[in-house]
């Protein structure tokens, strides 16, 4: 076996770090631009040759591992990778801005020349104000890239400040504190934020540090197992619900850990927010907040939640773009446990920030970074204290569009964000919109107006009185309850307009005055319509009075043919006089029916309802219909009244009910026919138990007839009850 030389051993190690590199760029850079990748490598490897650092490794361990936390950590592309890469042999003045340019490009070219700016300004005045040097960083940073390089550098250097001397550790980790990690907090670099906290308490102040991460490995057995029983039943309900998953028990960093012990000034034992429980979804970006808010619901339904810890920054994202679902539930053993909720896509945004967010719109390489690297810009410039509260300073363009609902049953529905309670209702099914009255969000009562929120439980309440109006259009937001209600609206506006069309039909009957285009084309310039529709719809609403169309129309004959109008007039008057019905103010020849659904008869007291295709339709004042035809059609119903002659004979239906006596049918039709000589049309007798029960239908003349028989039915023995029946059958 040959023996494998230091220096053997060392290239090997150059080249496997350098693979995991090339590894690590697979998913974000093309293979063309690999090939500038291997250039950049190759004159950092070729200027490093022989050359180690301080802890004896070769010197391109570190030009290797700060570019590999540009691509794993930061979610940077080529350019910053080469930038990594040549920046410090640049500063050495190895190699030539010029020539770099000529390989590289004007892009690669200027962050670089910040890049050597900000380290020689920073290197001549180490306790440069944290305020004045986030201004030197944009005052020589045009690409904000060379914040984020450095802030990968900065990482680097505390990762390997172990062998430093005990004054350089605490000046780095004040630095970092200071100014970086609020930075990796405002640009939402969770992952590097913590590692970087932990690194800088390790060195600020090591007894706490060291002191609390020996409790939480003292702790760490009992911690696995609490957690293993709390996510089980949420991994059955879960996988019961087809959701495709991943859950991660995230032990809280020892700094953040630290910082709740400092704030609620407790002990470390009495922190009960420890470890999170993660649930990380796998899928579309399309369906991935639904799914989330599928998950919340079932923890929800599994672990009793507490809402004044509820987060949803799913619908409005973080202004750095971090995305998540945060809930806290009373666990096992009466403990509060906090659960995030995210997708693959939200994690990954989470742990890197904005890169990873513009990763996701679908660009490769670095041009897709160019978006949220002006964000990034936006953020620096903010004049605030340095300060990890720092993390509302701008609004990204990321905002969400839906929001997620539940109906009383708990199934999910996604709307359009600044939905209400009736696009609510629309969205369950169309019947359910129009006769929306209001309902409960929350088992509070609410009006159809009532904006809706994420998580809100929603029921509807309906009245078959109820139906869609004009102003609704004006508070609804989704596509299909605003179609929906214009097409009914339409609809309606449609079967208005036909009746409108009707009663002017019959009014200018009436009037003697013939129904044709040129008379409606009069009336369409005298109320500038441009449809005949828009008329007629505005006659049935009642814009327009009936006796002022009249008038119009009056006086265009009178203009016509004066003589003509004065001949036809009186032989209206002449056929008043047959009319058995007075209908709509002694207007004579109108015609009209007697509805069924009541079976009015000669002298009872009567309205009449102007239907559509069916002429007047007269009703009895006590029709079980005539409440919703007076409360809804109030401008369809016209006065009705009898003359003083009625018509022959009018058909009535008698209920009657008794003991089943014998001979009991011949007593009744005896009476019928005999006593008082009315037409017996049928008769229909049903026993049960030593009673019956019987249907009359009876022929008779006026109201009064009608009574005196019902009372002589009454004088029967035997006979109970007589009574009228509303509907012929």
């Amino acid at each position: 076996m040959v023996a494998i030389t230091q220096e053997e051993e060392e290239r090997r190690q150059i080249l496997y770090r350098y693979k995991n590199l090339l590894k690590s760029c697979k998913n974000i850079i093309s293979q063309d631009d690999i090939k500038l990748v291997r250039k950049a490598f190759n004159l950092s490897l070729e200027d490093h040759e022989g050359k180690r650092r301080t802890n004896g490794d070769p010197a391109i361990f570190r030009t290797l591992e700060i570019a590999e936390i540009v691509v794993s950590e930061l979610g940077l592309g080529r350019t910053s990778v080469i930038c990594s890469m040549l920046y410090d042999i640049v500063q050495k003045k190895h190699i030539s801005i010029s020539e770099v340019k000529s390989m590289f490009g004007p892009k690669v070219t200027q962050i670089i020349e910040g890049l050597v700016k900000v380290t020689e300004i920073y290197a001549q005045n180490p306790t440069l104000h944290t305020e004045n040097f986030r201004k030197l960083l944009l005052s020589f940073a045009d690409d904000v890239r060379v914040v984020l390089i450095i802030l990968a550098d900065r990482l680097f250097q505390l990762r390997n400040a172990g062998n430093k001397s005990r004054d350089i550790q605490i000046s780095l980790a004040k630095e970092i504190n200071f100014l970086y990690i609020p930075l990796a907090h405002r640009l939402g670099m969770y992952q590097v934020k913590s590692s970087m906290e932990d690194l800088a308490l390790r060195y600020l102040e090591p007894e706490i540090y060291f002191e609390l991460e020996q409790k939480l490995k003292d702790t760490e057995e009992e911690r696995e197992a609490y957690i293993k029983d709390f996510v089980a039943p949420i991994r059955t309900e879960l996988d019961n619900l087809g959701i495709k998953y991943k859950i991660k028990a995230r032990t809280k960093s020892i700094a953040s850990i630290l910082h709740k012990m400092k704030k609620q000034q407790v002990e470390f034992e009495e922190v009960y927010d420890i470890f999170a429980i993660r649930i990380i979804i796998k899928a579309s970006e399309k369906k991935e907040k639904s799914e989330c808010w599928q998950v919340y619901s079932a923890v929800s339904d599994l672990y009793r939640p507490n809402p004044q810890r509820m987060r949803d920054w799913i619908t409005i994202p973080k202004s750095n773009g971090y995305e998540s679902l945060h809930t806290t539930v009373m666990g096992l053993q009466d403990r509060w446990v906090e659960v995030q909720i995210r997708s693959k896509r939200m994690n990954n945004i989470a742990e890197k920030g904005f890169a990873a967010h513009w990763r996701y719109k679908g660009d490769k390489g670095d041009g897709g970074l160019d978006n949220w690297l002006q964000d990034i810009r936006e953020v620096l410039e903010s004049r605030e204290d340095s300060s990890v509260d720092l993390i509302d300073d701008f609004k990204a363009d990321l905002y969400s569009k839906e929001i997620y609902v539940f109906t009383p049953k708990g199934d999910l529905k996604q709307l359009k964000s600044g939905s209400t309670l009736l696009d609510f209702a629309y969205s369950i099914h169309s019947d359910l919109g129009d006769k929306c009255i209001g309902g409960t969000v929350n088992q509070r009562n609410v009006s159809i107006r009532q904006v809706l929120q994420n998580g809100d439980r929603v029921s509807i309440t309906t009245s078959n009185n109820q139906k869609p109006k004009s102003d609704w259009l004006s508070f609804v937001v989704t596509t299909k309850a605003k179609n929906k209600i214009r097409q009914t609206i339409n609809e309606e506006r449609v079967k208005e307009a036909d009746l409108g069309k009707e009663m002017l039909m019959r009014r200018m009957k009436n009037w003697k005055i013939e129904f044709c285009d040129e008379n409606i084309r009069k009336l369409l310039n005298r109320y500038k319509y441009k449809l005949a529709s828009d008329l007629y719809y505005n006659i049935a609403i009642e814009t327009h009075d009936l006796s002022e169309i009249k008038e119009i129309m009056v006086k265009k004959e009178e203009e016509k043919a004066t003589v003509e109008h004065k001949i036809a007039a009186p032989k209206a008057q002449e056929k008043g006089g047959e009319d058995v019905l007075i209908v709509d103010e002694n207007i004579a020849n109108v015609d009209y029916t007697l509805s069924k659904c009541c079976n009015p008869i000669f002298g009872d007291e009567i309205f009449g309802f102007i239907s559509i295709g069916k002429g007047i339709r007269i009703h009895r004042v006590s029709c079980p219909n005539a409440n919703e035809m007076l409360t809804r059609y109030p401008y369809r119903v016209v006065k009705s009244s009898w003359t003083s002659k009625g018509s022959a004979s009018y058909q009535a239906v008698l209920h009657i009910t008794g003991e089943d006596e014998l001979g009991m049918v011949n007593n009744i039709s005896e009476v019928i026919t005999k006593d008082l000589r009315v037409k017996m049309r049928s008769i229909q007798v049903e026993t049960n138990a030593g009673g019956f029960e019987g249907k009359l239908t009876v022929v008779i003349s006026n109201i009064d007839h009608l009574n005196n028989l019902i009372a002589k039915l009454k004088q029967i023995k035997g006979v109970n009850k007589v009574s009228r029946y509303d509907m012929v059958v």
